[in-house]
């Protein structure tokens, strides 16, 4: 009988590779076969041994090269076949990244697994950028929000629970809806001036930061060709990335 090994489900962390965890970056010389995500960044897919086979699974809104049903039945073949399989995705598995429907299909079919976190885009995006998610004079909690659902009839989320002066949200997946988003946040009274961070392919050497407040973000977005990761964070927290942010990267304020 063939041997089962676990399936790793992977954060690849935000884009940098030094924020690989040791974990990771050793399981991606282990490995037999990595099936990786659109998100997963270049100098990290570097890292793959020659030896190595690569699945390509990315997904974007809309846009999935391999559905999802797939993929789950993919990582089950692979491992039935005795191949030591790696699912590598941008960010950390378990936020936002459809690793808890991945672990669950794996448990169903009596496949092993183990999950090794990542950095969470949040985290990395926001330090790269000088942008604390919390702070004791700006923002006493913090709300991971997605800003694309699987339904076609707009956002499904507690509006009025999100708008709160002194909570940090951050949006993932948020430019195809901000819109919507922007609208919504300020009829359920978040002010219009609250500050606005858009951070495109964060933590990477071509990192761009969008310094806007909320009434103008979809303005100040419409001027931008963006590709790659984008996240949102609004909050009071994104005023102090004009003294905080260290890493090198255009930062580009429209906030007049």
């Amino acid at each position: 009988m063939t041997d089962i090994h676990p399936v790793y489900l992977v954060g690849a962390g935000p884009g940098d590779p030094d924020l690989l965890t040791v974990k990771a970056h050793r399981l991606i010389t282990e490995v037999d076969t990595i099936v990786y995500d659109k998100l997963v960044a270049n100098p990290i897919l570097d890292l793959f041994p020659n030896k190595v086979m690569r699945v390509f699974a990315g997904k974007q809104a809309a846009h999935h090269h391999m559905p999802q049903n797939d993929i789950n039945t993919l990582l089950v073949d692979l491992a039935k076949a005795g191949q030591k399989v790696m699912r590598l995705k941008g960010g950390d598995p378990f936020v936002f990244g459809r690793g808890g429907e991945e672990a669950m299909y794996l448990a169903q079919n009596g496949i092993p697994f183990e999950v090794i976190p990542g950095v969470t885009s949040s985290a990395g995006c926001a330090a790269y950028a000088g942008i604390p998610l919390t702070h004791r004079d700006f923002a006493q909690s913090v709300r991971f929000v997605t800003g694309h659902t699987k339904g076609k009839h707009g956002l499904k989320l507690n509006w009025k629970s999100l708008a709160d002066p002194d909570t940090t949200l951050v949006i993932y997946m948020g430019i195809t809806n901000v819109a919507e988003i922007t609208r919504e946040l300020i009829a359920a009274k978040l002010p219009k001036y609250t500050p606005v961070a858009l951070i495109n392919k964060g933590t990477r050497p071509d990192q761009e930061i969008l310094i806007s407040i909320l009434e103008k973000l979809p303005s100040d977005i419409s001027t931008k060709t963006l590709t790659g990761p984008t996240l949102l964070i609004i909050g009071r927290v994104v005023e102090l990335a004009q003294d905080l942010a260290w890493y090198p990267n255009s930062l580009e304020k429209n906030r007049n």
